[in-house]
């Protein structure tokens, strides 16, 4: 089993208004996308992650979505509305986000917040990253088959 440590913290606008940080869902599991509106493969993954937050919120499971350098009106057009989506989007208004959580001597030829679009994480009640999916174009799991049989090895 992979360790990829702890999962580094946040604090991020949401599209709500809030200020959200990772350390509030401590005593939670958090899965977060990464995420643009341009994104195919966001898109295609976000009814199944609506589903997921449906399925799982009784579970003590909490989704977040984080966007990445866009702009709030934009972000609830095509990310929130289109979609439907229930669970917190937050802004990662400079990408610095999305760059913490870019594995070491991953794909050096791109911006470290692009590395890790369309990526999800499961992060567990202690802050420790569970598990890690970059996007594999080839293998794309847009229902998250392989997210939520980590999910639920977890609870």
């Amino acid at each position: 089993e992979t360790n990829y440590g702890m999962a580094p913290e946040f604090t991020l606008p949401s599209l709500s208004g809030d200020t959200i940080s990772l350390k509030d869902y401590r005593g939670q599991i958090v899965v977060v996308h990464i995420a643009t509106t341009w994104c195919p493969f966001c898109n295609a993954e976000a009814p199944y992650l609506e589903n997921l937050y449906q399925d799982y919120k009784d579970n003590n499971v909490e989704v977040l979505l984080v966007d990445v350098k866009e702009p709030q009106p934009l972000v609830r057009k095509l990310m929130k509305e289109k979609h439907g989506l229930n669970f917190p989007i937050l802004l990662d208004t400079d990408g610095q986000m999305a760059a913490s959580y870019a594995p070491d001597g991953v794909l050096p030829d791109l911006a470290r917040d692009e590395v890790m679009l369309a990526s999800n994480l499961i992060i567990d009640k202690n802050g420790e990253i569970q598990f890690m999916s970059l996007l594999d174009s080839k293998n794309f799991d847009a229902e998250l088959i392989q997210l939520k049989s980590r999910l639920d090895e977890l609870l």
